[in-house]
């Protein structure tokens, strides 16, 4: 009879205690390299500036034809998700990888292109070389952005990178198929109630 009684009881505190481990994990933990590069309303936006926010950080050009559209479309849909669920205090931050072509006009016009509800929580930023972008990608976010040759199309990587509040990055996403939508929602919310 005893031990009927306790299995139950032994199952009910593993439950309450794999509860209270359900935070964040972090799958990496790669330190951004500092930055000042210039957004699609012509203003400086640094790593500074983003010190205290959660951000999700792509790598996307203007005139791509293949993975850009569909992770645009997702990070606009993953940003009314996160509006939805009450997530505030975020950014959304896209690289150009084109940057000669990719002006601060041209890349708000490629926002406007989007479904976005609210875009003071984008950053659309350029202004700077070919070359520091392609290294800037490699160090900080371990990802590859190369130039085809012959082709006005750039390779580059199609995931999500999670920043947490201290500008490092600490996990990845398909940010073109299979998106896992509630999972980065819920990775960011954790993450922002870290420090708050």
């Amino acid at each position: 009879m005893r031990k009927k009684l306790v299995l139950p009881y032994l199952l009910l505190i593993v439950l309450i205690l794999s509860a209270c481990s359900g935070g964040f994990k972090e799958e990496h933990n790669y330190k951004i390299e500092p930055f000042e590069f210039t957004n699609q309303h012509n203003a400086k936006v640094s790593l500074d500036d983003m010190k205290g926010k959660v951000w999700l950080a792509q790598f996307i050009f203007t005139v791509c034809t293949s993975a850009c559209p569909p992770m645009m479309s997702n990070m606009a849909d993953l940003d009314k998700q996160l509006i939805d669920e009450g997530v505030e205090d975020y950014k959304i931050v896209s690289f150009s990888i084109d940057p000669t072509v990719d002006t601060p006009e041209l890349l708000q016009e490629y926002l406007d292109l989007y479904d976005v509800q609210d875009q003071s929580k984008w950053e659309m930023l350029t202004g700077y070389s070919q070359e520091k972008i392609t290294d800037f990608a490699a160090k900080s976010f371990k990802t590859l952005v190369a130039d085809i040759p012959d082709s006005d199309q750039v390779m580059h990587a199609t995931y999500f990178s999670l920043v947490n509040k201290k500008g490092e990055v600490v996990k990845t996403y398909n940010g073109m198929v299979d998106v896992p939508f509630d999972q980065i929602v819920k990775d960011m919310k954790a993450l922002s109630k870290e420090g708050a």
